[in-house]
């Protein structure tokens, strides 16, 4: 191959020297095709429309794969989106009775004078109302006469301890604080004994 490229020319020949120079390049490239080809047996052109086929193979499996992960998170947005708008709708509907004792407590003790009744139905109101949330999975924390844990606790101030075994612990609860299942919702904000 390398012998047919580097042939003599000869400069003193009467043909038009480009004509001539052209079908000698176009014998020249025929010439190693054919070579190409019958020393392989047509390999390079196999190779090439596998590898072609191969690379539109795995083009289109890109293509799928990006147009199924664009369609999950499409999914899963819409899915987190209807979550936000219904989430508290349980609890909502939970809460609904309590509501509607406040309304018939409201109605039955405006022209009461009696604080007892009025107490008395707060309190029925306030148990119900616990009660509800314990079973969405609200609990308060035990605070008082325990030990201050900066997790659980907010310290709000210090004061003196009333008696030597309070000293270092929690005094008094200012707020209340809550867990929903075992996250902490709110810290408890409490009175340190020093």
């Amino acid at each position: 191959m390398a012998e047919d490229t580097n042939l003599p020319q000869d400069d003193n020949l009467s043909v038009d020297p480009d004509n001539a120079a052209g079908e000698l390049q176009e014998e020249v490239n025929a010439l190693d095709t054919d070579t190409a080809e019958g020393a392989d047996g047509g390999a390079p052109k196999a190779e090439a429309s596998k590898t072609d086929a191969e690379l539109a193979e795995l083009k289109d499996k890109y293509l799928r794969l990006a147009a199924e992960f664009d369609n999950y998170k499409r999914r899963t947005a819409k899915e987190r989106q209807d979550l936000f708008k219904t989430a508290s709708q349980e609890l909502m509907v939970a809460l609904l009775p309590v509501l509607d004792d406040f309304d018939r407590a409201r109605h039955h003790t405006k022209d009461t004078e009696d604080a007892s009744a009025v107490r008395e139905s707060i309190e029925i109101i306030s148990t119900k109302l616990q009660k509800t949330l314990q079973q969405k999975g609200l609990t308060p924390m035990e605070t008082k006469g325990g030990t201050f844990d900066a997790d659980l606790h907010e310290a709000i101030t210090q004061i003196p301890a009333p008696s030597e075994d309070l000293k270092g612990k929690v005094v008094d609860e200012v707020e209340k604080g809550y867990y929903l299942g075992d996250k902490v919702i709110r810290h408890a904000k409490v009175v340190l004994g020093s």
